[in-house]
């Protein structure tokens, strides 16, 4: 008796499509493919003397439930972030034996930490690089999305 109650019960909504949903999620698609991927190195500077070129971590574009985040969430995550892949490094970076005497903290490639305000901003296609001293990175990590993301 029960399980006839249940069936009459049921209703068949159709599936509503929205109307930019397919361009929505192509954009995301496209977004994720893009996030993290360094520029071309003939497009960026050189740095200069001690100083080294970061890629500000880019956060996902989808939450865990599936929201996309708009543009403007994703700028001020990028700003607030902690976290960056080393593009780059000055001639003169870590060569001072007396202030580094176990080497460089850091290597071309790697993620690193450094403070929220730490260095210059630069823009360029695609979001912004920054362009830190080599004694302002804190760390280095394996994976940026273990470190949370808040701005």
């Amino acid at each position: 008796m029960t399980e006839k109650l249940l069936e009459s019960t049921k209703t068949n909504l159709p599936k509503i499509k929205l109307a930019l949903e397919s361009d929505l999620k192509k954009a995301a698609e496209e977004a994720e493919a893009k996030r993290n991927v360094p520029p071309a190195e003939s497009s960026l500077p050189n740095p200069t003397g001690w100083r080294i070129m970061v890629l500000p971590f880019q956060p996902k574009v989808k939450t865990k439930g599936g929201i996309l985040l708009a543009e403007a969430a994703l700028e001020r995550q990028q700003i607030g972030t902690v976290c960056g892949l080393v593009l780059g490094m000055g001639p003169d970076c870590y060569r001072d034996k007396n202030r580094y005497p176990e080497g460089s903290w850091c290597k071309k490639g790697e993620w690193v930490v450094f403070a929220r305000y730490a260095g210059s901003r630069l823009k360029i296609e695609g979001g912004e690089i920054r362009i830190l001293n080599e004694d302002e990175i804190l760390a280095t990590i394996k994976d940026p999305e273990m470190i949370l993301h808040e701005y």
